[in-house]
């Protein structure tokens, strides 16, 4: 908060409000992404194949084969004699590992992670892509760590002098702690938004928007405004394992409530300051013309004379200027 006052406010004059620096939530030092138990996908297919091929001998040897089968895998036929426990436990150890083999198969996407939890406890994350072999007793949570960006519908805020305005923000960001995004917060998308809002309303209520009558920093320098943003947005988002790497007022508008009285108020004082102006450059004119006259000794002028001349000139040098 002290950067963001140095830069949003004018130099040489103190904050329009002392504001205490806050502190972003702590985050949860258990939570700490780190590799999850992953295998190879070719190696649980192979697993679950000689799985599946022990279940088909077992079922051959015991008689339970179609004959058309048993011929066309060029083997003999055996007549049926019952399922002895030998087979049954044969059947049911190859069953169980073709299920924990095949079940556990899954396709890693770039740009994609899972995060693993058995009973509500971590067990890590996953970011390998491809065919991978992953517990089916875990739960699988996928998560999006592709760098993302979030267009905000226009939200209302108020400046320093209290005037309602409409601000559109557009955040980059993406996840870079996946276990802190899942695991740390309900929802880290709401989350962000939220904070985004939160964030805006406490930058743009630092400065006005428009300085109307002197050069004064406003809330129209939107790089200094998108810096402070950023920073304190950063700030509140690492907690639960999110980088922001932009947050940026796309538009800063007044409310539809205010919008005409302050454009009339605009128009007023460009006119103002544009009459100053011309008024400022005819009477540099006129004692230039003055003195010009004076000093080459063209006229004699007393008080009284040199008065109505500096009128007269001032009349028409502003007539011609405004003309």
């Amino acid at each position: 908060m002290h950067l963001l006052f140095r830069e949003l406010t004018p130099r040489g004059m103190a904050p329009r409000s002392a504001v205490r620096p806050r502190t972003a939530p702590p985050a949860d030092p258990d939570l700490v992404e780190h590799p999850g138990p992953v295998l190879p996908g070719w190696a649980a297919l192979l697993a679950g194949t000689v799985a599946l091929a022990g279940c088909s001998a077992v079922l051959w040897r015991a008689g339970l084969m179609p004959g058309w089968a048993a011929r066309a895998a060029g083997l003999p036929s055996y007549p049926y004699d019952g399922l002895g426990p030998a087979h049954l436990a044969v059947l049911a150890f190859c069953g169980f590992l073709a299920l924990l083999a095949l079940g556990g198969l899954g396709r890693g996407r770039v740009g994609h992670a899972w995060v693993l939890t058995l009973f509500g406890q971590y067990r890590g994350s996953v970011r390998r892509t491809g065919l991978v072999w992953m517990s089916p007793l875990l739960r699988h949570r996928r998560v999006d760590v592709r760098l993302r960006h979030w267009r905000s519908e226009p939200m209302p805020a108020v400046d320093a002098n209290g005037v309602a305005l409409r601000v559109v923000v557009l955040v980059v960001w993406k996840i870079k702690d996946t276990v802190r995004a899942a695991l740390a917060v309900a929802d880290h998308e709401s989350y962000l938004r939220d904070q985004v809002e939160a964030a805006m309303a406490r930058v743009l209520s630092q400065l006005p928007t428009d300085a109307f009558h002197d050069d004064a920093p406003t809330l129209r320098n939107a790089e200094a405004v998108g810096d402070a943003l950023t920073r304190m947005l950063s700030a509140e988002a690492e907690p639960i394992g999110i980088e922001v790497f932009s947050a940026q007022p796309t538009r800063i508008e007044y409310a539809p409530e205010v919008a005409a009285a302050m454009r009339r108020r605009r128009v007023e004082a460009l006119d103002a300051k544009h009459r100053d102006s011309v008024l400022t450059s005819v009477v540099d004119a006129v004692d230039d013309t003055v003195n010009r006259l004076t000093a080459r000794g063209l006229v004699d002028l007393d008080d009284y004379e040199r008065k109505g001349l500096v009128r007269d000139l001032t009349v028409a040098f502003y007539t011609g200027r405004v003309g």
